[in-house]
């Protein structure tokens, strides 16, 4: 699904550039999305820590890999102790504050060299940027790659992006060098285009149908604490935790036997946790840090999931990790979101930052399970459409309709 910039003005320059600028393919490049292509996807951020680009990557990287391609995957980080024919390490990362969170990235001066040592030892079909502008990692191989040049784009910031506004006549260039970009969502893709106008296919996220699928048994520490609605997530603001716990607190008056389990970690789960303690609120279970072979059955045993985010959504990975376990979801009604949940046919949307108007719709699901059932049903379905394989296969089609018009 291509989406275009608007015509005329900057876009239409834009467009232009892209089309006039982009980097040259290294002669005898051989694009086969059937099999046997040598792909690098590059990753801005440090892949020892968990987020959402890295995971894309990771899945991505499976997929193709199954499907006989030569599949490198390469991301800031410390030094490699031994080496791994996979994944590659370069420059050390270093957190900075971004939409929300904490990024970890690189800007050691050594990647200028090794990046382009490693491009002329190992020449790739395809070279994969996930956040392509993000510094330092995917502008320095944009700079040396004499390949087909992809760039996904994942974030989407309501509020636009500085960054991006103050440096878009030096990021443009670098963007001028991709073949092919792709957004994993329309609110990514009119984040980007604000920035850096084009054409962008829309290919989301993915989930791993088949692990969130298998039937689980509910863990012994839940057993006590059914019915409980699930919150899945890093302990930052834009994840909305707060409303959550503002909107069980009204929920909790109404139905005493309900419980909440709240699973993820950061800086302020010592504030949320004192919050708990002083509002007198009971059945808050912090879960902390799930590891993923156990995560699926917290979602198929809960009674409802929610996802109270604030903004500075591109995508509701965790959407869709609930749907595929079978869990009604309500979420807020954010662009990212819409992308995954139509509401009242597979989930139910409400106003961000809107404790009542969460606690009610949470309310609803526990006193209508015909509809919630219908919802996790429905929700079940709609995941099976963001499948990997799906995906991936995707993914492969498009390099090579990218490929078809690079000039060599």
């Amino acid at each position: 699904m291509p989406v275009h910039s608007s015509s005329g003005g900057e876009g239409a320059e834009g467009a232009n550039e892209t089309a006039a600028a982009a980097a040259p393919v290294a002669a005898g490049c051989c694009i086969n999305p059937g099999t046997g292509m040598r792909i690098a996807l590059v990753s801005p951020y440090d892949m020892a820590y968990p987020s959402g680009v890295n995971a894309h990557i990771e899945h991505l990287a499976a997929e193709m890999r199954r499907r006989g391609h030569d599949v490198r995957t390469f991301a800031p980080g410390p030094p490699q102790r031994e080496p791994d024919p996979y994944h590659t390490t370069l420059g050390r990362s270093v957190p900075i504050p971004s939409g929300g969170s904490l990024a970890r990235v690189t800007f050691s001066p050594s990647i200028l060299g090794a990046v382009r040592r490693l491009l002329e030892r190992e020449p790739f079909d395809v070279i994969h940027l996930h956040e392509p502008l993000v510094p330092a990692l995917p502008p320095v191989f944009l700079r040396y790659s004499r390949s087909v040049n992809v760039g996904t784009f994942h974030a989407a910031h309501e509020g636009g992006s500085r960054l991006y506004w103050l440096t878009r006549p030096v990021l443009r260039r670098w963007a001028a060098r991709l073949h092919g970009r792709i957004a994993v969502s329309p609110a990514a893709a009119v984040f980007s285009q604000r920035y850096f106008p084009g054409d962008y296919e829309i290919i989301p996220n993915g989930v791993d149908v088949e692990r969130f699928q298998a039937e689980a048994e509910c863990p012994g520490e839940l057993a006590g604490l059914r019915p409980y609605i699930l919150f899945v997530g890093r302990f930052e603001p834009r994840k909305g935790l707060p409303v959550l716990l503002q909107a069980f607190r009204i929920l909790k008056a109404r139905h005493p036997g309900v419980s909440l389990v709240a699973v993820g970690d950061g800086a302020r789960r010592g504030e949320y946790e004192a919050w708990v303690r002083w509002a007198g609120l009971r059945d808050v279970h912090f879960a902390g840090f799930v590891p993923g072979p156990r995560l699926p059955a917290y979602y198929q045993h809960a009674a409802a999931f929610c996802a109270p985010n604030t903004g500075n959504e591109s995508f509701g990975i965790v959407l869709l990790e609930a749907m595929a376990a079978g869990a009604p979801v309500v979420a807020s009604d954010i662009p990212g979101f819409r992308a995954v949940v139509t509401d009242g046919r597979n989930g139910v949307l409400v106003p961000p930052r809107d404790a009542a108007a969460l606690a009610a719709a949470l309310e609803r699901l526990l006193l209508n399970p015909d509809e919630a059932r219908a919802l996790a049903r429905a929700g079940r379905e709609h995941a099976d459409a963001f499948a990997w394989p799906r995906v991936a296969e995707r993914v492969l089609e498009y390099y090579g309709r990218v490929a078809a018009r690079a000039r060599p």
